[in-house]
């Protein structure tokens, strides 16, 4: 797949990716349940690694890797305690965060689907 036509860039490009961390930080911030596992302090830091990775995910630049090393999803999010009602919660603010993407159907399916089986993987409790 040729670089312009990459998910990425179909989403387009990092303004999407960072009204989605927007939107879903916003969420975030409110919620009763996630909002005590982000100290206020570095809810902007959070912001912008969840930018960074998904951007790279999905075929953007590579900075996450280049300034944090191997994303290790698991390993970084093993300090918190995700159980079903945090992880139901996450899905929640981020599927908002999604619908509310000016982006083809298609797109926001995939990106969806993928938040689904992320959102699993992290359950640790």
């Amino acid at each position: 797949m040729s670089e312009e036509n990459n998910f990425y860039e179909r989403m387009g490009g990092k303004p999407t990716f960072a009204a989605l961390t927007e939107k879903f930080y916003a969420a975030v911030a409110t919620d009763p349940i996630l909002a005590p596992m982000y100290p206020a302090k570095d809810m902007e830091g959070a912001k912008e690694r969840l930018q960074l990775f998904l951007e790279q995910y999905w075929g953007g630049p590579s900075t996450y890797s280049e300034t944090r090393g191997h994303p290790r999803l698991r390993m970084r999010h093993a300090g918190f305690p995700i159980d079903t009602a945090a992880h139901d919660a996450w899905l929640t603010c981020m599927h908002q965060a999604v619908i509310d993407l000016d982006i083809a159907e298609e797109l926001r399916e995939e990106l969806w689907t993928y938040f689904q089986y992320a959102a699993h993987s992290m359950k640790n409790q």
